[in-house]
């Protein structure tokens, strides 16, 4: 069983060793519980009782909240934490002489730590820590312990938000706290948690190997002996990892490996198989590498949202995409192509399964709709009862409950791919995704290890891979889109050139059609292909481009090929924000002209051109053209919205997030708005944004934009692009139509931020 303290820091405070000789026999029967970390003995004991509606005592309801804090039912654990703080200010806050005042702060703020919610655990931190020292608290028996618990996840906290000063000014304050017998493990174990978020790795392994750290005496008959020592042991190890003592890291790593209930804590099991992992490499046992990496991502994949709690509460949050690209860049040396490609997709599924995590109503799509969204509740449930530690007696329950998720998943799989692609990691394999590129067609995929920067080139018949030759690839893309921008300067010229050599020329003597699609990766997203240069030509002058989040998308996209379209288009242009500088001038009049040229049009300018209109209608059409504003914040990149005219309904925000509602029967959006491309690229890469919520949507391709365009310019394209669709397939409309505005403005910020995602046909 987890140890309290150590793992999710607000925990079993000091005070519980004095009941067995001060408090009643059940609360000592419960201290005997939280001391030797029977935890769902504690559950067992006292949920009955709340559930008859019993009152609990401060003590019980605080056990009763930091057990479920434990076993990671955080569900179960903030109702029972709300309770505990209605007792609070009810005035009922203090227990056999001890005040609760702070705890439910204190176990808020180690939830989200663990969740990743650092500044919403900073500011339970601060209050806990104000509360600590008001009407005379700082002079109650248990200040010190509760003091430490604060500093513990504060200070974690402020250090994986990146506020060094802050967590620095903790460390030096948990320094100077006199401790007793009691407070000394909590006190250093809690610095070198600090010291880790930090990545002060020399004064971590000062601060777990010190005396005081040790749980010793009389206590240790409180304690189960083997299991509270996972966490110090993985502070220890990780430690020594990142301060190059290998063969004593490797030694701590074996002791974890082998520990039979290591696999519950997955936020650890994995780091600690990646850590192994480098080490057996530099040990030259490559085989035993792999091993291990192919582990670390089976455990990463098992888990959705829960992946990280227990290591953040450590002080280490692991880059998930790390085991990946240590496995690929593994692979690649091997000249195992296929296989490596097939889990750079893998990677980039689960990073939109992590983007996604905390987007609830999620749509499904596919047959029996009533069933799948029974399978997927089924599955929430599923995935919530494993990531609970689990007592060994439920051990043959967890195993049966393990069994069926897998059936489940595997039945959401088949039934509704796509909305499976959003909860669990689903990508086909590298054969499959062949034999879904066109035969006049070349799949280039960009993927970087952080150490090294790989193209792999797809056609129906074969895999070849190229390694990237640059120093630093997003620098040379944030330029040459600055020197684009800014429109009335030659300076991009010779970026382009440079790019085109970094990226494309290496490459091109192998491709051998005049049709590419392009998977970027990184800051690769923000790229605009169609301007790279050799000599004054584009490539746009010589190829059709499209690109796709991920090529895995593909099967998705051939699912909808040929799906029956009712013909009909949608076009809102120019809505009423109620600011002059926001008018579209030219947005009007292109919506008119798109309208002109598209049959069965239904156009809705000024203050008709609304979300609610938008969310109510857009099912029914074959074709959708936006021609707004758009925004993007790429701290909150589902937040980022299309501005469209509010009404009483709707304060006309559409955001990424309201695509991922939505179901739409469209072949075609076009947003003709600014930067709409544009998402958050994560570790893992896959970009959320307006690109892949309309895909989600069920949108068969999309053009959107990579800066802020002009007005005249993206009017006249969008009327060129609609006119080639009569005759040409949408990637080679689009070209033509860059080309003609091209011809007409030469320089790339007029013609070169329009990119097409999706179909071409």
């Amino acid at each position: 069983m987890i140890r309290i303290r150590i793992l999710i820091l607000s925990a079993i405070p000091v005070f519980v060793f004095s009941l067995p000789v001060f408090g009643f026999f059940d609360d000592i029967r419960l201290s005997s519980y939280a001391q030797k970390q029977q935890i769902h003995e504690i559950i067992a004991m006292l949920q009955p009782k709340l559930d008859k509606g019993d009152t609990l005592n401060p003590l019980q309801i605080y056990l009763l909240a930091a057990s479920y804090t434990s076993t990671r039912d955080y569900r179960k654990a903030l109702m029972t934490i709300d309770i505990m703080q209605k007792q609070i200010d009810r005035g009922e806050r203090t227990y056999l002489g001890s005040d609760f005042t702070v705890y439910p702060q204190i176990l808020r703020g180690g939830i989200y730590l663990g969740q990743g919610d650092f500044l919403k655990s900073i500011a339970e931190g601060d209050l806990a820590y104000r509360l600590l020292h008001e009407n005379g608290r700082e002079k109650q028996n248990f200040y010190t312990s509760q003091l430490i618990e604060i500093y513990d996840f504060l200070g974690v906290a402020h250090a994986l938000a990146g506020h060094q000063t802050e967590a620095q000014k903790i460390a030096g304050a948990l320094q100077k706290v006199s401790i007793t017998v009691m407070n000394g493990p909590p006190k250093y174990s809690a610095l070198a948690r600090i010291y880790m978020a930090l990545k002060e790795y020399d004064k971590a392994l000062t601060a777990i190997r010190n005396p005081s750290a040790r749980v010793t005496g009389f206590i240790t008959a409180f304690y189960d002996q083997t299991f509270q020592e996972i966490p110090k042991l993985y502070i220890l190890s990780k430690s020594l990892y990142e301060t190059s003592n290998l063969p004593e890291a490797r030694q701590g790593y074996d002791q974890l490996l082998r520990h039979p209930q290591i696999g519950q804590i997955g936020g650890i099991y994995w780091i600690v198989l990646c850590d192994r992992a480098k080490i057996a490499l530099s040990e030259g046992q490559k085989s035993m590498a792999e091993d291990l990496l192919k582990k670390a991502v089976q455990v990463i994949e098992q888990q959705r949202s829960s992946i990280n709690t227990e290591a953040g509460r450590i002080g280490f949050v692991g880059d998930k995409q790390d085991a990946y690209a240590q496995l690929i860049d593994l692979l690649l040396s091997d000249k195992r192509y296929p296989e490596a490609f097939a889990y750079v997709e893998r990677s980039k599924a689960r990073a939109l399964v992590d983007l996604l995590s905390s987007q609830k109503n999620i749509p499904v799509r596919g047959e029996n709709v009533q069933r799948l969204k029974m399978n997927l509740n089924q599955m929430a449930e599923a995935e919530s009862e494993l990531a609970a530690v689990s007592s060994a007696a439920n051990r043959e329950s967890q195993n049966k409950t393990r069994s069926v998720l897998l059936t489940l998943k595997k039945e959401l799989g088949e039934k509704a791919p796509e909305t499976a692609a959003l909860v669990t990691v689903q990508a086909p394999s590298t054969t499959d995704i062949q034999k879904l590129i066109g035969s006049d067609e070349t799949l280039l995929e960009y993927y970087s290890t952080g150490r090294n920067w790989y193209v792999f080139v797809l056609s129906p018949s074969s895999v070849a891979v190229y390694k990237l030759t640059t120093d630093d690839l997003a620098k040379d893309v944030h330029d040459f889109r600055k020197m684009i921008t800014l429109n009335a300067s030659e300076s991009y010229k010779a970026r382009a050139e440079a790019l085109y050599r970094q990226l494309f020329a290496f490459v091109e003597p192998s491709i051998k059609t005049r049709k590419l699609i392009i998977v970027p990766h990184g800051a690769l997203h923000y790229l605009p292909f169609c301007a790279l240069a050799q000599g004054g030509n584009y490539l746009i002058d010589r190829y059709s481009i499209r690109t796709l989040p991920s090529a895995s998308v593909l099967s998705f996209l051939k699912a909808r090929t040929g799906q029956p379209r009712t013909g009909r288009s949608l076009i809102l242009g120019n809505p009423k924000l109620d600011d002059p500088k926001y008018d579209l001038q030219f947005a009007q009049a292109e919506a008119l002209a798109v309208g002109a040229i598209l049959p069965n049009s239904k156009v809705l300018l000024r203050s008709e051109a609304t979300k609610t209109n938008f969310m109510a209608e857009s099912s029914q059409f074959s074709i959708i053209h936006l021609a707004v504003h758009g925004t993007f914040d790429p701290d909150k990149p589902l937040d980022s919205s299309l501005l469209l005219s509010g009404d009483k309904v709707s304060d006309g925000l559409l955001t990424s997030a309201d695509l991922y509602r939505l179901s739409l029967h469209a072949d075609l959006v076009v947003l003709s708005a600014c930067e709409t491309a544009l998402g958050k690229v994560a570790s893992g890469d896959d970009v959320i944004g307006f690109t892949r919520g309309f895909l989600y949507a069920g949108a068969g391709s999309l053009i959107s934009s990579l800066w802020q365009v002009d007005d005249q310019a993206t009017h006249d394209l969008m009327v060129d692009f609609y006119s080639n669709r009569k005759t040409m397939p949408k990637d080679e409309s689009l070209r033509q139509a860059q080309i003609k505005v091209k011809q007409k403005y030469p320089h790339p910020f007029y013609w070169a931020a329009f990119l097409l995602t999706g179909n071409a046909l």
